[in-house]
């Protein structure tokens, strides 16, 4: 008879549609020839979902807080004892290694914990104590018993081996090179010839994270255009800061788009924001692959002076630093850009040497060790 494939799960508290390191898990995971099922929550705007691998958005009662988390894990926990036969777990996030870890040592499950980022420590947690005291409680009583621990550069692993004495591996957040086909014209995109556009992306358009500062800069860059890509819950303060300083032709917030539309703008755009405040350790520690996304799109970056990420525009004359993103330095450092052409050439050409050289193909073949039996 032949043997039943191998099984895993792979489980994140999203709602699947633009993580793309969790994508990437579950193709690698395809190709060491496991069935995946990968599990996460269905929201109401969550956009069609098509995937080489099953998928399963749990509808939820409670969208955040406390109840979210604990809903969460309770539904996510009897899931995976119902599921037959099942080789591997895959938790993405803290918000999700409860589950998984007790379904493991029930069931006797391999399991493998993915952390985004230094959980503990960011911003939503740092201001409340009382809150981020059950996390860290949660992350002390399993952390040390986990065995397989990945995370998405060395500055994390190196505090979470301060703080656990636990190796922890680092696969960090850079795409494999697609082919982004021909680009389209700003004229096909909707976008003015005439303007010099800079470009915010993420999935995660947060609290500290340079939003705000970036529109409010456009107040003293009327030949420029902002577009702001993405969702987060700075997304309401950005809304009312382009209504109340009427930056409504500056300013476009255009919401989440899937990969390859979105960098239908990016590469139309002549610079790439990543602004991220040293405000906590998980911020400070940052990488975020709308970096390197940047750089696959040719185009150079301006980014605040945080180790991870300032290495790599200092190392490559990629970009500019500044010390901290106030409007004032973002709108100073466009300025400076704009009235040097050949020095902002030369930053172009050197990001995408620089997209080269940071290759998200060896990310992925590290990926493949990693969770291989």
């Amino acid at each position: 008879m032949p043997s039943r494939p191998k099984r895993a799960i792979v489980s994140v508290t999203n709602d699947l549609a633009t993580d793309n390191r969790v994508h990437r898990t579950c193709m690698v995971l395809r190709e060491l020839g496991y069935e995946v099922l990968l599990v996460g929550r269905l929201l109401p705007n969550s956009p069609p979902l098509e995937r080489p691998y099953a998928t399963k958005r749990m509808r939820l009662l409670f969208r955040k807080g406390p109840l979210f988390y604990a809903e969460y894990n309770v539904r996510l926990f009897f899931l995976q004892l119902s599921v037959g036969s099942c080789q591997l777990l895959v938790a993405n996030d803290l918000d999700t290694l409860l589950a998984n870890f007790l379904v493991a040592r029930l069931r006797g499950i391999e399991l493998v914990y993915d952390t985004h980022e230094f959980y503990t420590e960011v911003p939503e947690l740092v201001g409340r104590p009382r809150v981020r005291a059950v996390w860290l409680a949660i992350e002390r009583w399993i952390f040390p018993k986990l065995k397989r621990i990945i995370t998405v550069n060395a500055s994390i692993a190196r505090a979470y081996k301060e703080r656990y004495g636990k190796e922890v591996a680092v696969v960090r957040n850079i795409p494999v090179p697609v082919d982004l086909g021909p680009a389209m014209t700003r004229t096909a995109l909707g976008l003015p010839e005439d303007r010099f556009i800079l470009i915010l992306q993420g999935a995660g358009v947060n609290v500290e994270r340079g939003g705000e500062e970036a529109v409010l800069a456009m107040k003293d860059l009327p030949s420029c255009l902002l577009l702001i890509i993405g969702s987060g819950d700075a997304w309401p303060v950005l809304q009312r800061l382009v209504e109340e300083n009427g930056l409504e032709d500056r300013v476009r917030l255009i919401g989440r788009l899937p990969y390859m539309e979105m960098m239908r703008y990016t590469r139309n755009a002549d610079l790439g924001l990543t602004l991220d405040k040293d405000t906590n350790l998980n911020y400070r520690f940052s990488l975020p692959n709308k970096l390197f996304d940047y750089l696959h799109a040719g185009i150079p970056v301006l980014a605040t002076d945080l180790p991870e990420v300032a290495a790599i525009v200092r190392a490559h004359d990629c970009g500019v630093v500044i010390q901290a993103p106030t409007s004032v330095a973002i709108a100073l450092a466009v300025r400076e850009l704009q009235a040097d052409p050949a020095r902002l050439a030369a930053l172009r050409a050197n990001a995408t040497f620089a997209a080269r050289t940071h290759d998200g193909a060896r990310e992925q073949d590290r990926l493949r060790v990693l969770l291989a039996p």
